[in-house]
Order: C-alpha cells, then sequence, then structure tokens
C-alpha cells in the first residue's frame, strides 16, 4: 500500500521530460517577447537598439490645427539633432530610467524614441520645424516612461535660437538635479519657394480663411477625430480598424484614418495613448510581425518627422516608426493604408496643379484695363497666325439649366449688360442681397481669348451647414464672335468661409446666338469642379447648382428690367430696342424657379 502511494507521487521519467520541455518553451517565449518583440522579420530590418517605446500624456495643444500640406512655405526651418543625454536622474527602483524627449518649438512637439534602461542614452534622431521667425524658443524635456503610470520629468531646458547657422554638439544641462542633454541645433533659411518636402519637413496647413471677414463655421456632430484627438470640425473617419500598438506589451485600441491623418487610441489601465501621424510624414508602411506568429504592420516616418503624441520605435537608420498588430486582416488593413497615402499625394498633385491654375487665372486678372465698353479682342487673320487659348472652365462639369429666347443680340448685351460703365452688376447683387461688392475692369488676357476681369462680394448663405455669409470671389471672361453673332460669358465662383470651400468652384457658362434681328437663344450651363475629393461630393453638387438656378433666376429678372430702362432711356435718342420685343418680354420659365 505504502509503495503503491510512493509511486502515484514521484513522477515518471515521461512525465519530466514533458515538464522540461514545457518549462523550455515558456522560457523561450517569454525572452522572444521580451527581447526580440522589435524584430522586422517579415521585411528584413534589423532589430532596433531601442525596442520600447513609451507613452507621454497626449497634448491638445493645437495638434487640431494642422494638416499635412507639403507645399507651404515658412521663411526658415530649425533642426534639432537629439545626439545624446547622460548623468539622467535614475527613476526606476533598479537605479535605471527608460527615458525619452520632447522636443518644442512654438506650437510643434515631436517625440524621440525611448532608450529602455539606461542613465546615458544615445538617441542621434532629428527633428525639423518650420518657424516665420526668428529668433525662436527650442524646449527639451527629457520623460521616463512608466507601462502604467504618468511618465517622470527628468529635466527640461530651453534654448533660444537666435540667428541662422549651427551651434554643432553642445551639452546642455538640464533644470534638475542632475542631468545633461545633447543637441546639435541648425537655423536654415529657405528659399522663397522652397517646398517644404524637400527640406525633410512635411509641414503643417494652419486653417485660415481667404477673407478675415467672417470665420469658418461647420455644423457637423463632432466624431472621434474632433472628441478625442481635437483634429478640425471637418475631418471625417474613412475606416477605422481594431488593432493594438506595440510597447512593451500590447496596448490595445483601435485606429482611425482620415484624408490627412492615421490615428490611434488606447485606454488600457486607464492609461491613455494617442498616436496622430499626419500622412505626410510617413516615408513608408510595410509589412511585419509581431512575436513571429502575430501579423502586424510597421509605419516608418520620414528623416525629421519625429513622433507624434506618443514615443516612436527607433531605427538604426535614424527614422523613427510605429508598429501596429492583432488586426482582424491585416493584409486588408495594410492595403487600405497604403491606398490612402497614394491617395494623399496624388490630392497633393492635384493641388498644385489647380494652385498653378488659380494663379494663372489670378494674374490675368490683375492687370487693369481703362472703364467704358468692354474692348472685344479680335484677331487679325486667324488662319495666319493659329493661337491655342487656354479653357477658362471645364466644360465637362457643365450641366444645362436654362434655354430660352432672350430679347437682345450678343453684342447689346455685351455693351448694355457687361460694360465697366454698366449698374447691371451692382443692380442684381444687390437684389441677392450681397455686399462688399467690388468689380474690377475688364481687361485684355494672354492666355484666354476675349477679356476677363474679376469682382468679389460677400454673398448670404442659405444652408443650415453655412455661416450667414461668406466672402465670394468670382472670375469672369467674356468672348464675342468676329461676326457679333455669338458671345460666351463664363465665370468661375470660388466661396471662402463654407466647409471645404477650398475644395471645389462653381463653374457657369451663358452662350448667346443670334436668333432674329432683335433677339438670341440664351443657353446656361452650370456645375461644380472638385479640385480635390470630399466626403460630401454629391450634396455639395446638388446644393451649388440648385442655389446657382435662383442666382440665375434673379439675374434674368434683373437683366430685363435693366434692358427695358436703358430702351427708355434711349427711346428720345432713337434706341434700337424694339418696343414690342421690350414690352413682351418673357417670362422666366418654370424649370429654374
Amino acid at each position: 500500500m505504502v509503495q503503491s502511494a510512493v509511486e502515484f507521487l514521484i513522477p515518471s521519467t515521461w512525465e519530466i521530460e514533458v515538464a522540461v520541455a514545457a518549462s523550455a518553451f515558456l522560457i523561450a517565449s517569454y525572452w522572444l517577447f521580451a527581447y526580440r518583440v522589435d524584430g522586422e522579420d517579415d521585411v528584413g530590418f534589423d532589430p532596433s537598439r531601442n525596442p520600447d517605446s513609451g507613452d507621454a500624456m497626449f497634448d491638445k495643444d493645437k495638434i487640431g490645427q494642422l494638416r499635412g500640406d507639403t507645399q507651404t512655405n515658412a521663411p526658415y526651418i530649425i533642426k534639432v539633432e537629439l545626439l545624446a543625454a547622460k548623468n539622467l536622474i535614475g527613476a526606476n527602483l533598479n537605479g535605471t530610467s527608460d527615458p525619452y524627449a520632447i522636443v518644442n518649438c512654438g506650437l510643434e512637439k515631436r517625440f524621440s524614441s525611448m532608450v529602455p534602461g539606461s542613465r546615458n542614452p544615445m538617441w542621434g534622431e532629428e527633428f525639423n520645424f518650420p518657424t516665420d521667425e526668428l529668433p525662436v524658443k527650442i524646449k527639451v524635456t527629457i520623460h521616463d516612461w512608466d507601462i502604467i503610470w504618468k511618465s517622470t520629468v527628468l529635466g527640461s531646458v530651453t534654448i533660444s535660437v537666435e540667428r541662422e547657422g549651427q551651434t554643432g554638439p553642445v551639452w546642455h544641462s538640464l533644470d534638475s538635479p542632475s542631468g545633461q542633454v545633447c543637441l546639435n541645433i541648425n537655423a536654415v533659411k529657405l528659399p522663397v519657394n522652397a517646398s517644404r518636402a524637400i527640406t525633410g519637413y512635411a509641414g503643417a496647413r494652419r486653417r485660415v480663411t481667404l477673407d478675415q471677414q467672417g470665420p469658418t463655421i461647420v455644423h457637423l456632430k463632432p466624431g472621434p477625430l474632433q472628441t478625442i484627438f481635437n483634429l478640425l470640425p471637418d475631418e471625417v473617419v474613412e475606416h477605422s480598424y481594431s488593432c493594438a500598438l506595440e510597447r512593451s506589451f500590447l496596448y490595445h485600441g483601435r485606429i482611425y484614418v482620415s484624408a490627412w491623418h492615421i490615428c490611434f487610441h488606447s485606454n488600457v489601465f486607464s492609461k491613455q495613448m494617442k498616436v496622430v501621424v499626419p500622412l505626410g510624414d510617413i516615408d513608408e508602411i510595410r509589412r511585419s510581425q509581431h512575436a513571429v506568429i502575430n501579423p502586424a504592420i510597421t509605419v516608418i516616418l520620414r528623416m525629421g518627422a519625429g513622433g507624434h503624441g506618443v514615443p516612436p520605435l527607433g531605427t538604426p537608420d535614424g527614422r523613427v516608426r510605429y508598429k501596429f498588430a492583432s488586426f482582424w486582416n491585416r493584409n486588408h488593413t495594410l492595403k487600405a493604408l497604403q491606398r490612402r497615402v497614394n491617395n494623399y499625394h496624388a490630392m497633393l498633385e492635384v493641388e498644385k496643379k489647380e494652385r498653378a491654375e488659380s494663379a494663372l487665372r489670378a494674374h490675368s486678372s490683375s492687370v487693369r484695363g481703362g472703364g467704358g465698353k468692354v474692348q472685344v479682342k479680335t484677331p487679325v487673320d486667324i488662319a495666319a497666325v493659329p493661337v491655342k487659348f487656354q479653357a477658362f472652365i471645364k466644360e465637362e462639369v457643365l450641366v444645362a439649366i436654362y434655354n430660352d429666347v432672350f430679347p437682345s443680340t450678343p453684342e447689346k448685351f455685351l455693351n448694355v449688360l457687361l460694360s465697366d460703365d454698366s449698374t447691371y452688376t451692382s443692380e442684381y447683387r444687390s437684389a441677392r442681397k450681397d455686399k462688399n461688392l467690388n468689380i474690377e475692369p475688364w481687361h485684355t488676357a494672354e492666355e484666354y481669348d476675349g477679356q476677363v476681369r474679376e469682382i468679389k462680394f460677400r454673398s448670404i448663405c442659405n444652408s443650415p451647414m453655412c455661416p450667414p455669409d461668406t466672402a465670394v470671389t468670382e472670375w469672369q471672361h467674356v468672348v464675342l464672335s468676329p461676326d457679333k453673332k455669338t458671345l460666351v460669358f463664363e465665370t468661375v465662383q470660388q466661396p471662402h468661409d463654407v466647409p471645404f470651400g477650398s475644395y471645389f468652384e462653381v463653374h457657369c457658362r451663358w452662350r448667346l446666338e443670334v436668333k432674329e434681328e432683335t433677339s438670341s437663344v440664351l443657353d446656361v450651363r452650370v456645375g461644380v469642379h472638385f479640385k480635390k475629393w470630399c466626403l460630401m461630393q454629391s450634396k455639395i453638387k446638388s446644393g451649388a447648382i440648385d442655389e446657382y438656378k435662383k442666382e440665375v433666376e434673379v439675374m434674368l429678372e434683373v437683366a430685363l428690367s435693366h434692358l427695358k430702362k436703358t430702351h427708355s432711356s434711349s427711346s428720345s435718342r432713337g434706341g434700337d430696342i424694339d418696343n414690342n420685343s421690350a414690352s413682351s418680354l418673357p417670362p422666366i420659365p418654370e424649370n429654374i424657379r
């Protein structure tokens, strides 16, 4: 009996072998998780010397006022190279620290990677900041990363950059009992038209309305990008995915993708983790692995970008990165993120082209000519001197909204309603209750046939999503055929203070062709040209066309009234507007009411 009990208690050789193998597997798994968590097995990346990274508390300071835009210029770029630190305070129980740095310049903030278990960390990371003027102050704060609790400040130092040039590596003492940080600061003056992408800074676009008389008001329900990350009201979530941010362990949360940012939010053990990465700062998005068996995605930022909101992981080449794992479908998410970044860069190219066209149009409208009637430019010999003019509007976006007989010839329409000394434009803008009207005189433009001019005004907005009124710039183009039988009048309207106002333009064409001696056929077409994609395209298009239909109704009523007045005042001098046609003007069709 006793012998049987002893045999039962003593493990067999097979049981001992299984226990030893299981223990070895657990030890190997723990070692792999704790020390090799940074490996980039799938892409051939060498493990970083900074395997862990931490989270400093997300700061709400102005991050919502920034957007990526590689074409925005600033007079100076401040390049801050964070080289190393020494003799830092030991914040951990074992006398070491897990330091990372936060570098501030004006409203910009960047995070360095975290170096675990060291009082003398080596970083070698660079941060680029734009600034409008010198001097400017650079503040560097060293924190100790904590997995759960709030990060501890180990010391800080503020350096004033007074002039252009490079300081070279300089050790600066921290405002703490112990510690120094080595910085190399270089202030570079940029060429006038230099792109920040070329200088290594993707930059930030601040929302500023083109007309300062009224602010941009967006009546949209705040989403997670506004409530969590304090981004602009018109920035919306296009995709979101459940995932985890890699640190000493995985912080589970959710990643949000918008037209300008990739954002991540996590709240584990009441520790907030918020990452806001502008798409312009992303250099590459790669496939990677976490702990061998967990597919992950690594977002690598370009040189000089620095971390955003949470300390990133370091890399041997000086770039920083964020790694996300535990996706439901890693490959689907990877393709969506890469597509979003490609669309962002394509959008920048379209914006660049649109800016060039707008600049050309504005330049053409900036040359002032003489007053009086419109001087129509008619080529002497078109066959002998072929000229190719640029299109003033986008024909492909136009839709017909009006077609009927109008009691005026094209030439009279031009001279009576559109000439510089005509009060017609002021009358119909007053009828629409527009204000602050400013009309530039007509003048010739080499880029376009005929003549162009620019008008500015503030127009009432009827949409619940818009402010009470908005500043509008309208470019006008008119050309009369050599035989004076056809008149083309084109306009491009650019609203400034409405939601997504910089995304689109309203293009319109009025075309008059002679039908009888005193009348013409008037065809009006209007459309919305989108300079870049936005979520509310269909709503903006339908709203703008409906609004222009109402505007055409007012314009025609005022035009008929103006022609009657012109006929009455000129009848004593033998005016050539027929009395019958003036007294029996056609009504406004119902299709545009």
